[in-house]
């Protein structure tokens, strides 16, 4: 799976893309709620270990992640 973290400009907030391995859009969710879309995924045990990795990412980088 890959995440990309994208800047918002002026009232767009800044977002968070998840993508597979084909780079299928998988979800995109605000970088400040992104709790029903990782649980939707099946992914809302690892929420502390994904935002961590979101906080620190750059924008417009992608980056691959494992789970």
């Amino acid at each position: 799976m890959y995440i990309i973290k994208v800047k918002g400009i002026a009232k767009i907030p800044d977002y968070v893309q998840l993508r597979d391995e084909k780079f299928t859009l998988l979800a995109y969710f605000r970088v400040d709620r992104p709790d029903k879309s990782l649980e939707k995924l099946g992914f809302g045990d690892k929420l502390p270990y994904i935002m961590n990795i979101i906080n620190n990412l750059p924008f417009g980088q992608v980056t691959k992640l494992d789970i």
